[in-house]
């Protein structure tokens, strides 16, 4: 028995090391077959391949979403003097607006079922792709870390500004000789509805105040022509100007938009211009300049705009227009210099293009709902204009439906 005894865990062990090894080589092999570079077999536009008119389009392409993009993102940073262009102006708010449903359609109907149709294609290995559905937890990954980035980068900025508003007050302490203003001080074991502790307020704490002031007030008509004629008000948190608070966090929410709105765009721009740039296919690019064109110039408007919120210095701003703008452009040339040896058909391509694709579907769809549509249609001046509610919902709609129509052809 005693040898009986010590030979059953052996076999056990054993069979727990097979087992992991038949697991280990089965992972390296699903790995190894994802990233192979080989030809999955021909699609159904190799016998619209015509390599010298494909590259003419790829010029036209780059030349007609370069001015798109350009003009889409100069519009608001370039008009925002002009009366009918002013980011305050109705005219801008619905255009955003439509520039929103530009957005989130390029998440739900472009980016997500293009990265889904990669993922689940038949040329990739049964395991692990068809056995978990992948394209779904990238995008939520992508938009749960966007959430992250945009609360981090509130916070750091709200911080920034704290700071800068302290050492402001301690130069105008210094320079009025011993008179020292009477401030209101706050009681540190009370916060603001919608305040984190230190002070600091998040993207969900911002709308949260807000709406908090809208019980605070009558509703209706008059809850918007009262707040309008009086804001001497106090509410117990220690400023004297509410609307100067409001400014302040709107300014930051802007800053932070703008930046992770880019960079949403950008990572999918470029895997767009990647694929228009590889194909050698006039049947696939022709449709794609024009549904590209549209998407860039509203996606560059979007963009302007809240660069233009924000309110940074020429240089930034132009930086930012400008690395907007060259993007896709960039992408599509890179692409036509790859194209020799890149194989747009092999799982490698299919991996690496769907995981891009999905990531930058949660990015858009997260900015889309979160820092575009909610920050406008639940703002204050959207509840208390009731023409500008209809005008902003139909452009909403508008932007989502023509851009969901696009995906027809491209």
């Amino acid at each position: 028995m005693g040898f009986l005894e010590e030979l059953f865990p052996m076999l056990y062990f054993g069979r727990m090391k097979g087992k992991t090894r038949i697991f280990s080589e089965s992972v390296l092999q699903a790995i190894s077959q994802s990233m192979a570079t080989t030809s999955c077999g021909e699609t159904d536009l190799e016998n619209c391949r015509d390599d010298s008119a494909a590259q003419i389009l790829k010029f036209v392409a780059i030349a007609a979403i370069l001015v798109a993009g350009v003009s889409g993102v100069a519009i608001p940073l370039v008009g925002k003097k002009r009366r009918f262009l002013r980011t305050d102006g109705n005219i801008f708010f619905a255009a955003k607006a439509f520039a929103a449903g530009v957005i989130l359609a390029t998440g739900f109907v472009h980016m997500l079922p293009d990265g889904s149709s990669a993922l689940s294609d038949s040329c990739l290995p049964k395991y692990p792709w068809s056995k978990f559905p992948f394209s779904g937890m990238f995008a939520m990954v992508a938009a749960l870390a966007t959430l992250v980035v945009d609360f981090v980068g509130t916070q750091y900025y709200e911080r920034k500004q704290d700071r800068a508003k302290a050492s402001e007050a301690q130069v105008r302490l210094s320079e009025q000789d011993g008179i020292v203003p009477l401030i209101e001080a706050k009681d540190p074991n009370v916060k603001v509805f919608g305040e984190e502790e230190g002070g600091g307020m998040h993207i969900v704490g911002i709308h949260a105040h807000a709406a908090h002031h809208r019980h605070s007030h009558p509703h209706g008509e008059e809850s918007c022509d009262g707040h309008r004629r009086d804001h001497g008000h106090s509410h117990g948190f220690g400023f004297e100007d509410d609307d100067d608070d409001d400014e302040e966090d709107g300014g930051i929410r802007h800053v932070v938009v703008s930046q992770v709105l880019e960079l949403g765009i950008i990572s999918h721009s470029v895997i767009i211009g990647l694929s228009l740039g590889v194909s050698q296919s006039p049947c696939t690019i022709r449709p794609l300049i024009a549904a590209l064109s549209f998407h860039q110039f509203f996606e560059g408007f979007a963009l302007g705009g809240c660069i233009s919120q924000a309110q940074f210095k020429t240089l930034s701003a132009t930086l930012m227009a400008c690395f907007f703008a060259i993007t896709t452009p960039a992408g599509i040339a890179i692409g036509t210099a790859i194209s020799s040896f890149y194989n747009p058909d092999s799982p490698r391509a299919l991996v690496i293009e769907g995981v891009f694709d999905c990531i930058s579907a949660g990015i858009l769809i997260y900015m889309a709902l979160v820092d575009l549509i909610a920050a406008d249609f639940l703002s204050k001046r959207m509840r208390c204009n009731a023409k500008l509610q209809v005008l902003s919902y139909f452009m909403l709609f508008l932007g989502a439906g023509l851009m969901s129509s696009l995906a027809i052809w491209a």
